[in-house]
C-alpha cells in the first residue's frame, strides 16, 4: 500500500485563470500525486465544470494525474461521459483518474434541472454499465429503464487498458455498486473511522461478487489550512461547510494547525485502510493558496515519505 497525496478544489479560490494555471504548475513541479475537481453545475459561488477542468489539465501538465471528485453520473449522459473520459485519457497519455458518484440530493443541481431524485441509484448503476462497456470497446445496444442506445461505440478508446473506475458514497447501495463494478473507492465526508467501516463493507461485498479491489485503491479527503482555528476566515469556511452539509459536523472535514496535525489526520485514515488522499487548501487570496500548497509540499510530503517507508517495513 503506497500513500499518495493529491490536491483538490471545490470552489475556485483563484482570482483568474492565469492564477489557477500557476497553481497547477506549482503542483506539477512540486511532486503532488494528482489534482481533483469537484462536480457542481449550479452554484452562486465559482466552481469549475469538472470535465472541462480535466481537459485543461490534460494539456497543461505532463506528469501529474487528475480526476473528478466525483462526477455526478445521475445528471449526465453516460455515452457523452464515456466519450469525454476516453478522449481526455487518450490526449493525456493515460493520466485520467475518473471517479463517479450518484450526486447529492441536497445540492441545487437536481432542483434546478427539474430531475427527480427517485430512482437515481438505479440510473447510476445502468449508466456505469454503459460506460464500462464502451471503454472496453464494445458496441452497446440497450433498452434500459433510463437509457436506450443502438450500436453505440466510441473511438479512440482510453489509453489505459483498464481505465480506473472509482466510485464515491458509503451507503449500502454505494458499497454494493463499488464492489460490483468499481476499481476504487473515494470517501466523501466520512471520518477516518467511518471510512474504515466503509472499506470493510466494500471488501466483504466484493467477496459476494467474486471480485477484489486493490488494497491501494481506497481514498479520502479533507480541507486543510496552516494557521489558527481562531482566524475569521476559518470560521467563515466552517459556516459554508455547515450550510452545504447540514447533517455533518463541519470540523470533521477540516484540519487547521501545523504539519503535524495534517499528518495525524492522514495517519488516522491510513490506519483505517485508506491510502490515497485529496487535500483541499484553504486561503482567501491567490498568494495564500500558493503558500498553503508550498507548505504542504515542504512540510507534509517528507512525513508521507516516512509513512510509506513504515508501511513498506
Amino acid at each position: 500500500m503506497t500513500i499518495g497525496v493529491g490536491l483538490g478544489l471545490m470552489e475556485l479560490p483563484f482570482s483568474s485563470g492565469a492564477a489557477f494555471r500557476r497553481w497547477v504548475d506549482l503542483c506539477e513541479e512540486g511532486g503532488v500525486d494528482s489534482l481533483w475537481q469537484t462536480d457542481r453545475m449550479v452554484s452562486r459561488r465559482p466552481i469549475l465544470e469538472c470535465m472541462s477542468a480535466m481537459a485543461m489539465l490534460a494539456g497543461a501538465t505532463r506528469r501529474i494525474k487528475f480526476g473528478m471528485n466525483v462526477a455526478s453520473v445521475g445528471l449526465r449522459d453516460p455515452l457523452l461521459l464515456a466519450k469525454q473520459c476516453a478522449t481526455i485519457d487518450f490526449l493525456s497519455e493515460g493520466r485520467l483518474l475518473p471517479a463517479f458518484g450518484i450526486g447529492s440530493t441536497i445540492g441545487p443541481d437536481w432542483k434546478a434541472t427539474g430531475r427527480p431524485t427517485e430512482g437515481r441509484g438505479r440510473r447510476v448503476d445502468e449508466a456505469l454499465d454503459v460506460i464500462a462497456a464502451l471503454w472496453r470497446g464494445e458496441r452497446v445496444t440497450t433498452d434500459g429503464e433510463f437509457f436506450r442506445y443502438r450500436d453505440a461505440s466510441i473511438s479512440p478508446l482510453p489509453v489505459q487498458p483498464d481505465l480506473p473506475l472509482w466510485i464515491g458514497g458509503s451507503s449500502r447501495a454505494a458499497v454494493r455498486r463499488t464492489a460490483r463494478i468499481g476499481t476504487g473507492w473515494l470517501a466523501g465526508r466520512e471520518t477516518p473511522e467511518e471510512a474504515g467501516r466503509a472499506v470493510a463493507a466494500i471488501r466483504a461485498a466484493c467477496r459476494d461478487f467474486g471480485r477484489r479491489i486493490d488494497d491501494d485503491h481506497y481514498g479520502a479527503g479533507f480541507y486543510y489550512r496552516f494557521g489558527s482555528p481562531d482566524e475569521p476566515f476559518v470560521a467563515e469556511r466552517l459556516k459554508v461547510l455547515g450550510q452545504n452539509f447540514p447533517d455533518r459536523d463541519p470540523r470533521d472535514a477540516m484540519v487547521v494547525g501545523e504539519a503535524a496535525d495534517v499528518v495525524a489526520r492522514l495517519d488516522a485514515y491510513v490506519r483505517n485502510g485508506v491510502s490515497k488522499f485529496i487535500l483541499r487548501p484553504l486561503g482567501p487570496t491567490d498568494e495564500e493558496i500558493f503558500d498553503q500548497t508550498r507548505r504542504l509540499i515542504d512540510e507534509v510530503f517528507p512525513a508521507v515519505e516516512a509513512m510509506n517507508r513504515r508501511e513498506a517495513a
